[in-house]
């Protein structure tokens, strides 16, 4: 965006190289307009017009973007429309993406787009639920050659049959009331209760695996197990595909039947140090494997991913980050070709 260009919502200038601060007041100038003009009420007229705005609230780039996005979920979107309600599709999913974005409660969520606090709890649930069961329709998982043809050149010079790597990542949820349900979400690593994921993403950083979600007290390699890459392996990986992971995932032995190699750092296993070919390789796998950090960071640009889980929202919470992650490749790369 040229910095010289202006962009204007509900009266105030915002400039191409707005900062945090002015992307808030942004934000708050909104809120007061829509709470003191009683006739005001949000909706995707009232930003499709400011791509600063539109980025803001729903993480496309500009309203085409949206609408690009939302024509993807087919006719059945349609039919999510009620007589009852006072939001068309296109509003409801704005409403969910922002609560999904930003992790507004559903009170001022009510107060913005001038509905009942309960019409936007079951907005959000019903669209949760609608763009799961829809993204998942798309296979996220490539094959091998798709891999190898956008696999980055440094990559491919150092790890040339990786297929994907694979880090966990936890969202932290209400401390459940039942003593055995925070026995089994607690996470030593996060000190608090948690839900847990495996992740899994392309050498150029697109996802491509999204596990169900565990109680934080779950290893790794449980995750894995249970997944579908272990229990299906052969559809998911061919011959002397490799997986790299860091050195908490220690699931080689489970792949090795399906000649699949696993590429994590090295375990010192009693030595004092490591030699020096093994800390260069290190080196070399720790540069690679940053990316699915980068993507996993990108993803918890959602804030709802950030905010304790409400105890009312925990069935939905595979849901939830399936939705979260898979959004992110409808987003730029933020890998390059040469990396």
């Amino acid at each position: 965006m040229d910095t010289s260009e202006t962009n204007c919502i509900n009266g105030i200038v915002i400039n191409g190289d707005f900062d945090k601060s002015e992307t808030k007041a942004v934000d708050v100038q909104l809120q007061c307009n829509l709470l003191t003009d009683g006739q005001s009420k949000f909706s995707i007229k009232t930003i499709k017009d400011n791509p600063v705005a539109m980025k803001y609230y729903t993480g496309f780039l500009d309203y085409k973007h949206f609408m690009f996005f939302f024509g993807i979920l087919g006719p059945a979107v349609n039919h999510l429309q009620s007589r009852s309600s006072r939001l068309t599709p296109v509003n409801q999913l704005l409403l969910t993406l922002i609560k999904l974005r930003q992790a507004k409660d559903d009170v001022e969520l009510s107060f913005m787009f001038r509905v009942s606090e309960a019409t936007v709890s079951k907005t959000i649930i019903k669209w949760i639920n609608f763009l799961y069961f829809q993204l998942k329709e798309i296979n996220i998982w490539p094959s091998q050659s798709t891999v190898q043809q956008h696999m980055p050149t440094g990559f491919k010079r150092l790890f040339p049959h990786t297929r994907v790597l694979l880090d966990a990542t936890e969202i932290p949820i209400q401390k459940p009331s039942n003593v055995n349900s925070q026995s089994a979400t607690f996470s030593t690593y996060k000190h608090k209760n948690t839900l847990k994921a495996m992740i899994g993403c392309t050498p150029h950083g697109c996802v491509s695996y999204v596990s169900d979600c565990y109680g934080g007290s779950v290893s790794d390699r449980q995750i894995i197990e249970r997944s579908p890459l272990c229990k299906e392996a052969s559809k998911y990986f061919e011959r002397n595909d490799s997986i790299m992971a860091d050195r908490g995932i220690m699931v080689q032995d489970v792949f090795a039947s399906n000649n699949v190699f696993v590429n994590t750092p090295t375990m010192l296993k009693g030595k004092s140090q490591l030699e020096p070919k093994d800390v260069v390789r290190d080196r070399r796998i720790a540069s690679k494997r940053i990316d699915i950090e980068r993507v996993i960071g990108l993803s918890k640009t959602f804030k709802l991913l950030k905010k304790e889980l409400a105890a009312n929202k925990l069935t939905l919470g595979s849901r939830i980050v399936y939705i979260c992650f898979s959004m992110t490749n409808f987003r730029p790369a933020i890998v390059n070709d040469w990396a």
